[in-house]
């Protein structure tokens, strides 16, 4: 059994920074693909980022340049460093491994931006 826990979610004002974390245990012989999903009320789930086994991330368009995905394999954990976050990055965000060819699933933090 694998399972995915998240940690880091919150409230933070504008132009403020938050760091998730998302630790994978139980029965892992290696993860593929990680990354991250995110889901605002009334809005389907979207990706915002994602990284190979080997480092190589991609993002969605509107978090470039401000947040950066990243993972220790030694761990089994990845991460999400947001900064200069905005209004419209308030989601509930999920984290995902690809694992032996299925995708597990963190049970999602909330992250919300508000002054």
């Amino acid at each position: 059994q694998v399972q995915l826990v998240e940690s880091g979610g919150g409230l933070v004002q504008p132009g403020g920074s938050l760091r998730l974390s998302c630790a994978a245990s139980g029965s892992i012989f290696g993860i593929y693909d990680m990354g991250w999903y995110r889901q605002a009320p009334g809005k389907p789930r979207e990706l915002v980022a994602r990284i190979t086994a080997r480092g190589s991330p991609t993002y969605d368009d509107s978090v470039k340049d401000r947040f950066t995905i990243s993972r220790d394999n030694g761990k089994n954990t990845e991460y999400l460093q947001m900064s200069s976050l905005k209004p419209e990055d308030t989601a509930v965000y999920y984290c995902y491994a690809l694992i032996a060819r299925r995708n597990y699933w963190g049970q999602g933090t909330q992250v919300t931006v508000s002054s």
